[in-house]
């Protein structure tokens, strides 16, 4: 480490280092460069993972593989931050901060959770595992922290809507990652047919022995697609829309949801090509989200009430998101799905989102009530 960084790590401990309760009083120039660190500790997270799902498509497990060690360091960089928010008092309120502790608590006691899950129960390579289903949850929670603080605390100006349109972008990946399994094992099975399978050797061994199979096409779709069919539209679409309808209410812009859900396509479009050009599996990239996103923007044009927007919004989601994956089979590729799982899909987006809608109306009208914490521009 040169001089001049040991200077400024030095000036900022003498300037913030100090005990201090939630919610103080924070400079300006401090929020914006706490919450920069966050949005690039995710970023790392997010390469980290998006790498991670098509590493183990590929290889076999192995705790210190590098899409492991990428989001490890975006790890580390989010438990210090949590840390400085909880001695310092800087940067969140006690809601923001108590969802960032507890976000990061879940998260870090789920790791050697699945350490040992992976140790007992060998591959264990479906996104949908018990221990995995609790990082997302560490990760959720955490996200909905610097949600919270992002919007009581950073100040006003052209970044303050970008970075919170970033962190439900975040919000959305993180929900929608289990069913990166599905769209990249449709393709690992279309691979196998080709004869050109994306999987090593040893893998596939490995994943024929788990279930007592020789190698063969049915072990390797065993591998590929073990969950059910309807999971992968009926999680998306619910838990992928619920999150549009909190962004497109919590960024309050016409196109909100239509922006979170196409910055999330765009990601997985981008990396595509950079995973496939370093020999590493792709996937299905689930283009008919942006529909979903638009229907959800439109379904909140007007003064439309909650239940007839939820009622007539999740109608319309529900009908282009299957259709929209019956396209994407049909032209492209896309996981298969029970289409007899669109009445369930319908009916529980319906209830998820009145009540995700009326109670984000009822926080924004509290908060309306409340002073504003946030500091100037200046």
């Amino acid at each position: 480490m040169n001089t001049g960084a040991k200077v400024r790590i030095a000036n900022f401990r003498d300037a913030y280092w100090e005990r201090g309760e939630p919610g103080r009083e924070t400079p300006a120039v401090l929020v914006r460069q706490l919450y920069a660190l966050w949005l690039v500790a995710l970023a790392l997270k997010l390469l980290g993972s998006s790498w991670d799902v098509a590493w183990h498509f590929k290889w076999l497990r192995d705790e210190l593989a590098p899409p492991h060690l990428l989001n490890t360091v975006g790890t580390v960089i989010a438990v210090a931050l949590v840390i400085f928010h909880t001695f310092t008092g800087y940067g969140a309120d006690k809601q923001a901060l108590r969802l960032m502790q507890v976000g990061t608590g879940i998260f870090l006691v789920a790791l050697p959770i699945d350490l040992i899950n992976h140790r007992i129960n060998g591959l264990d390579i479906t996104s949908w595992s018990g221990s995995h289903a609790i990082l997302y949850l560490g990760t959720a929670v955490m996200l909905a922290g610097t949600l919270v603080g992002w919007t009581r605390l950073y100040p006003r100006g052209r970044m303050r809507p970008l970075g919170l349109a970033a962190l439900w972008f975040f919000f959305l990946e993180n929900v929608w990652f289990p069913n990166q399994h599905q769209e990249y094992g449709v393709l690992e099975i279309a691979s196998w047919d080709r004869g050109e399978p994306f999987a090593e050797p040893s893998l596939i061994q490995f994943a024929a022995d788990q279930i007592g199979r020789p190698v063969d096409r049915l072990s390797v779709v065993q591998f590929s697609l073990p969950i059910a069919d309807w999971v992968y539209p009926v999680w998306g679409l619910v838990a992928g829309a619920l999150v549009l309808v909190l962004a497109r209410r919590s960024l309050g812009s016409r196109w909100a949801a239509t922006t979170v859900a196409g910055g999330y396509v765009v990601y997985r479009c981008l990396i595509w090509p950079l995973l496939a050009g370093i020999d590493f599996p792709t996937s299905a990239v689930p283009l008919f989200l942006v529909l979903a996103g638009l229907c959800v923007d439109l379904a909140h044009t007007g003064r439309v009430p909650v239940p007839v927007a939820a009622l007539l919004g999740s109608a319309a989601v529900t009908g282009i998101g299957y259709g929209g994956i019956w396209v994407q089979q049909e032209l492209l590729a896309a996981p298969p799905i029970s289409y007899s799982s669109a009445a369930a899909t319908f009916l529980v987006l319906v209830v998820t989102w009145t009540g995700g809608d009326l109670a984000v109306r009822r926080w924004a009208q509290q908060r309306r009530h409340e002073p504003d914490t946030r500091p100037a521009t200046a």
